[in-house]
């Protein structure tokens, strides 16, 4: 009773305060949730060849915000909101005549202003960026988290999901850095590399096993695990005052469930939805396959790669527009040379298609190749530029990884003599090359991040290592070498962490030191030695780096093929005899390419050859300079 009196005395005569005060502790809160969290692209830059710009501005209950900015040569076009009122998606158009510089972009509600300064920089016209990777190249891919470590301060970051350090786990991080790769560039250097591929070095902010790279937890952030921006900036800019070209691996197709945007997605079809979990099939074919049924090419291109995996969906504008603008950030502002595409046959061959054109627009040096682990070189073929009589629009993909040639090579190398077997299958790989547009963009390997290594696949076997090494290094296309093959590292792709081991020495404590001399045995210094010798003679050989590709016929189990230009000085001639039994090789057949010469100079070895009747040892290939 009391209670209830006091209660109607103070509503009675305070009623009009409390109800003002009420509505001032509300609209604090209210104000309050308008928080703004990040803007990306965080900052842009002048000059580009689109005047468009698009925005993806988040924060809680964001859209709720009247949006203003002003600045000479930019325009804000449309606010748009989505489902999300946690999101807005700000069209901008600059004009050619904007200058470089900061300005704020306000969020006004209810009389409260927050603002963002954003800005707007330089594009950089330094020489040495941008350079593009040709078949002039060798490319070196490796894991940063495998590689190196050359900072301990960043093996664990608080506050990410994980924290456990462990090199006795194939799984878990083992605090491989960029700086580890910066303290061994001139290491490659020495090697004969010319073009630096990490896997990607982005945010990856998952639970378990997410060293590799692939599932993004952050499009604009390098995983601090890694290192920063800046030091990735720092490390390109090193790259390239070394001599050395860099490849940045980019992701389209999926992102990680740890990704910011996933916890808090923009709009429901930002994925691809389906009524419960659906993988993609692994199958190409119904990507291109005139006799597919609709069922089957969606689930190629829209089923999810793993369940921790989620689907970009590539016909969302927004989407588009995020993607693309990330990578002609990323490249603008560190000045990368080239890159590679995972995963290229499970995106949207539309979008992938409107991609490249701007991509292109604002860095017409740049290279770009496709991942395509398929099975045939028309498979291949198809996603490249140029097919447009049978997709009825390009790709305008300068090349893929040339997964087929690699299968050719091993066959070549460990097959059984038949008439389309053995060396054989290269000669008649080769042969089709025909359906490429340029087949000297495509890059070609012998082994990768996701298969068995190369010197495991020869079982071993060191003469059989170094004749898939020449070939590598002496075919047409852009050769790649996984990191360690040049000492020899090996292991089988089941399970998957033991072809990505540490390279040894590269952490403090190692018993063993791969990258000196004194460190290798004996065998691994030959090795490594073989590669680097044809790998710099690459260097300096014109017909390596620019030349043309003439194969002939495999007789009595022997290859030839020559790399040449207009000059018949300095054509190289590479004979493979993959048999186990010496070889005996007359050359009046291959009289074309050889233009009366009569001596050539072996490539490894030094010596002078006699061209009339050729020696090849069993399991051998002869990398010859004629002269």
């Amino acid at each position: 009773m009391i209670r209830s009196h006091t209660f109607f005395l103070l509503s009675s005569a305070g009623l009009k305060k409390i109800l003002l005060l009420s509505v001032a502790v509300l609209t604090s809160i209210n104000l309050f949730a308008q928080k703004l969290e990040r803007i990306e692209p965080m900052f842009w830059f002048t000059g580009m060849h689109n005047p468009k710009l698009q925005l993806l501005v988040h924060g809680d209950h964001i859209a709720a915000s009247s949006v203003a900015l002003t600045y000479p040569g930019v325009k804000l076009v449309k606010v748009n909101k989505v489902e999300n009122p946690n999101y807005l998606f700000l069209d901008l158009e600059i004009s050619p005549s904007a200058k470089a510089g900061k300005f704020p972009i306000s969020f006004s509600l209810n009389g409260a202003k927050q603002t963002y300064t954003y800005e707007l920089k330089n594009r950089d016209q330094s020489k040495g960026r941008i350079q593009g990777v040709t078949n002039k190249d060798f490319i070196y891919l490796l894991m940063p988290d495998r590689f190196s470590n050359g900072d301990k301060n960043n093996d664990v970051i608080k506050g990410l999901t994980e924290t456990a350090l462990n090199r006795d786990s194939m799984y878990y991080r083992h605090g491989g850095d960029i700086q580890g790769v910066i303290n061994h560039l001139d290491y490659l250097k020495d090697l004969g590399v010319t073009t630096v591929w990490m896997t990607p070095e982005i945010e990856n902010d998952m639970p378990h096993a997410s060293y590799h790279g692939y599932a993004a937890t952050d499009h604009y952030k390098i995983d601090p695990r890694y290192g920063s921006n800046e030091l990735y900036k720092q490390y390109v800019e090193t790259c390239h005052a070394k001599g050395l070209k860099v490849i940045k691996d980019v992701v389209h197709n999926h992102i990680g469930t740890g990704h910011w945007f996933y916890k808090d997605l923009p709009m429901k079809n930002w994925l691809n939805q389906w009524p419960k979990y659906t993988q993609t099939s692994y199958r190409d074919q119904p990507v291109m396959d005139p006799h597919a049924s609709a069922a089957d090419k969606k689930q190629m291109l829209d089923g999810w790669f793993v369940p921790s995996m989620p689907d970009l969906n590539q016909t969302n504008p927004y989407v588009q527009n995020y993607l693309t603008q990330n990578h002609i950030w990323w490249i603008e502002y560190a000045g990368i040379d080239g890159l590679r595409l995972d995963t290229y046959p499970y995106n949207d061959p539309a979008y992938m298609a409107d991609w490249a054109i701007k991509i292109h627009a604002e860095f017409p040096n740049l290279s770009v190749f496709g991942e395509t682990l398929v099975s045939s070189v028309a498979s291949q073929a198809f996603f490249t530029s140029g097919n447009t009589v049978n997709r009825g629009f390009d790709t305008h993909l300068q090349g893929i990884t040339d997964a087929v040639l690699k299968d050719a090579i091993y066959e070549g190398l460990n097959g059984k003599s038949g008439w389309t077997d053995g060396i054989n299958r290269l000669y008649a790989t080769l042969a089709q090359d025909f359906l490429y547009k340029n087949p000297n963009a495509n890059c070609i390997f012998l082994d990768n991040h996701d298969m068995s290594r190369f010197y495991s696949m020869v079982n071993e076997d060191f003469d059989k290592y170094k004749e898939g090494m020449a070939i590598l290094l002496t075919m047409r296309g852009v050769p790649q070498m996984y990191y360690g093959t040049e000492i020899l590292m090996k292991n089988f792709s089941n399970p998957d962490g033991l072809i990505r081991s540490d390279f040894p020495g590269g952490w403090n404590g190692d018993k063993e030191n791969k990258f000196i001399a004194n460190g290798r045995t004996n065998k691994e210094n030959e090795a490594f030695t073989f590669v680097k010798t044809l790998a710099n003679f690459r260097k300096s050989s014109a017909a390596l780096q620019n030349g043309k590709l003439m194969q002939y016929v495999p007789q009595n189990d022997v290859y030839v093929y020559f790399r040449y230009n207009n000059q018949a000085k300095g054509t190289v001639m590479v004979i493979v005899n993959p048999t186990e039994k010496e070889k005996s090789l007359t050359t009046d057949r291959f009289s074309e390419r050889i233009k009366g010469l009569t001596t050539a100079k072996n490539v490894i070895t030094g010596d002078n050859i006699n061209l009339k009747e050729i020696k090849i040892p069993a399991k051998t290939t002869l990398v010859l300079e004629l002269n």
